[in-house]
């Protein structure tokens, strides 16, 4: 005898559920089974699966009905397509269970059927973008390549693996991409903060080594996480821009300004600072931001310009006009100032002072700093970055300001 709940359960049953007979024939489904191919209940009877099955899904399922009638199998799941009264295409995940009929001599069948219609689309844009993405790809150089974080399996996209090592080549695991790598570069192509989860993204610039020699790549990384918020995937899509990065060497080495910052570069510097002239005596400044590679490689070059930008208009405040401030690359900056002893202390002191407060584009938490040296001399010195004859001059922090005398 039924338990006196199953009646309710097949009813209300939030996937469709029919019996069907050997012919195929539907002799009693529930609601939701109706729901779906959009039939009246009191019509659901008499239906022909066969008519309600997707042309080209036919002979799949049958074959599989016939290994059931042949003892092969007792049941099977199966996606496929069914075609509802409207016309419409029911994309249905579809298991089948066979029983005995009453008389023993053959089959009625039980199918449960799960509307998978909205995973089938969010499957076919997503392969519509990667498409997509695939033929952006073809107009610059470069490619994708994914990571699975629990595998720690790496994988190039055949297009990025055939930038990189020709035509027919195969795509890449880790590390064979990480041996392209300039031997320099390593850090920039680091995983870990994305593998901890420390980080959801980050941007990377390194050499890489190709088919066609050494190619400047920047790396947009990315992490995915699962439902409990663990690190479950990282892609990234590596692009060539070598020559944009030549252009931009170029540019800097004919300028004499550099041209994130405005300061003088380093050859504005060799131009400005024979003509400088003091009664007094001349003071040199060397300014590194301490953990400036961490915001880099953490938060961004975005940040990291900001920083740098910020770090700039600080030092250009606490100078005159005809005093000279240079960034000489990367995080590192220059102060020459015309100023007697005393005058450079002060000046040292407001260096390290406007250094104290935390830059607004930086994140709360993480930490940027600024180490300074300097030298004064009553003769011009002749070699304006000589750095062995620095003392150390230093601000621990920020926040923390410290002068020792010049």
């Amino acid at each position: 005898m039924a338990h006196p709940t199953a009646g309710a359960r097949f009813a209300h049953a939030p996937i469709g559920i029919a019996i069907v007979n050997s012919d195929g024939i539907v002799e009693r489904a529930n609601r939701k089974f109706a729901e779906m191919f959009g039939l009246p209940e009191d019509q659901v009877h008499g239906v022909s699966i066969r008519h309600l099955t997707h042309g080209e899904d036919v002979q799949r399922d049958f074959e599989l009905r016939d290994e059931i009638l042949s003892g092969a199998r007792e049941s099977y799941t199966v996606e496929k397509r069914y075609i509802r009264l409207n016309e419409t295409t029911l994309h249905a995940r579809t298991t089948v269970i066979a029983m005995l009929e009453g008389d023993g001599r053959g089959y009625q069948y039980v199918s449960q059927i799960e509307d998978i219609s909205n995973e089938k689309e969010a499957d076919r844009q997503l392969k519509e973008r990667a498409a997509q993405l695939e033929l952006a790809m073809h107009a610059i150089n470069g490619g994708f390549w994914h990571m699975d974080v629990r595998a720690s399996n790496f994988q190039t996209s055949k297009r990025l693996a055939e930038f990189i090592a020709g035509e027919g080549a195969m795509p890449l695991n880790l590390e064979a991409y990480l041996k392209r790598v300039h031997v320099g570069d390593e850090d920039q192509a680091d995983l870990s903060a994305l593998l901890r989860g420390d980080i959801y993204k980050s941007v990377a610039q390194y050499r890489l080594d190709t088919i066609d020699g050494e190619r400047w790549i920047r790396c947009d990384r990315r992490l995915l996480r699962d439902d409990q918020g663990k690190p479950m995937r990282i892609v990234g899509v590596a692009m060539d821009f070598t020559e944009e990065h030549r252009r931009l060497d170029e540019l800097e080495r004919s300028s004499q300004t550099d041209t994130l910052t405005g300061l003088l570069n380093r050859r504005g510097l060799q131009a400005r600072y024979p003509s400088m002239s003091s009664y007094s005596g001349y003071a040199l400044f060397t300014i590194d931001l301490d953990g400036f590679k961490q915001i880099n490689d953490t938060l961004g070059h975005a940040t990291g310009d900001a920083v740098l930008v910020e770090t700039a208009a600080r030092l250009l405040a606490t100078v005159r006009e005809t005093d000279l401030v240079c960034r000489t690359g990367g995080d590192e900056f220059v102060v020459i100032i015309a100023a007697a002893r005393d005058q450079a202390q002060d000046v040292a002191g407001r260096i390290v002072g406007c250094l104290e407060a935390p830059i607004n584009s930086v994140p709360q938490g993480a930490s940027v700093s600024a180490s300074v040296g300097g030298v004064w001399s009553a003769e011009r010195p002749e070699r304006s970055t000589t750095s062995s004859r620095y003392k150390p001059l230093r601000g621990q922090s920020r926040r923390e300001k410290s002068v020792d005398p010049l």
